[in-house]
């Protein structure tokens, strides 16, 4: 299993392009928001766990989508360069805080070492699991399901997904959404953090613990909490595969979603 994994009869493309299943807190009937129609902590608790571009455009479906065209329009209208990075607040700041919540900024602070004071996992994973991965590709899914299309049709860099495992066996998961997808002058990294529980040879579970959303929105910066009562993270089950600086991951489950991630060099917290 751990080498045919990556064998010719799983398709990769950089184009990211899988739809992967929604998380459970975006399908809650239950929805934790002050505002409807609005971009906000549901959204990004579904962005927090994607791996793959479809499951991100998923996420940003659930009331945010239209939100985000009124502001885009507004940024046209205005006529606003791409290098203002003040001109969305400017000339849109009402359009952009009616876009997302919460609108004042979150007095919670930026977790800068999400590792720090979780319980080591009971195993620590193996040393060629550690490190700091980017993903590269995923596959391609066999059928077309004539379900919505992308939301954007081109790959982005503001779609990049890195995954850190550590040696004690904290995971960090980061997702960068820039100004391409939340309007101009708006950007947010989304992280989800908890820990790898590695069983037997070639499985691994992500367990999601908390998370945080931080970044520029409507000209102020944002640190927004991911860890609700109502919102729950839902974690995921793989089988993993190392082989020639490349991480697979696949879901455990009857869909084999597959993921190749890539070996990079250590890098600071991203702010």
């Amino acid at each position: 299993m751990r080498r045919g994994m990556s064998s010719s009869r799983f398709l990769f493309v950089l184009g990211l392009t899988l739809s992967a299943a929604l998380p459970a807190a975006a399908q809650s009937s239950e929805r934790p928001r002050t505002v409807a129609g609005v971009c906000g902590a549901t959204n990004w608790v579904c962005v927090a766990e994607c791996i793959d571009a479809a499951c991100v455009d998923k996420c940003l479906r659930e009331d945010c989508e239209k939100a985000l065209d009124r502001l885009k329009a507004c940024t046209r209208k205005a006529g606003c360069a791409p290098e203002d990075t003040q001109c969305s607040a400017r000339t849109c700041g009402q359009t952009c805080q009616r876009s997302f919540e919460p609108a004042p900024p979150s007095p919670e602070k930026e977790k800068m070492e999400p590792c720090q004071g979780l319980p080591e996992s009971a195993a620590k994973p193996p040393e060629e699991l550690v490190g700091l991965w980017t993903l590269a590709a995923a596959s391609l899914p066999e059928e077309v399901d004539g379900g919505p299309e992308r939301i954007e049709a081109e790959p982005r860099a503001d779609y990049e997904r890195t995954l850190q495992i550590s040696p004690n066996g904290c995971f960090v998961m980061r997702t960068t959404l820039e100004d391409a997808t939340l309007g101009q002058g708006n950007g947010l990294v989304v992280r989800a953090w908890g820990l790898v529980e590695v069983t037997g040879k070639d499985r691994l579970t992500l367990r999601t613990k908390d998370g945080q959303a931080v970044g520029p929105v409507c000209g102020d910066k944002r640190v927004i909490p991911l860890s609700r009562k109502k919102l729950k993270f839902r974690g995921g089950a793989y089988r993993w595969d190392v082989e020639d600086g490349a991480l697979t991951l696949m879901v455990d489950d009857a869909t084999k979603q597959t993921f190749q991630f890539d070996r990079s060099p250590p890098e600071p917290e991203k702010k």
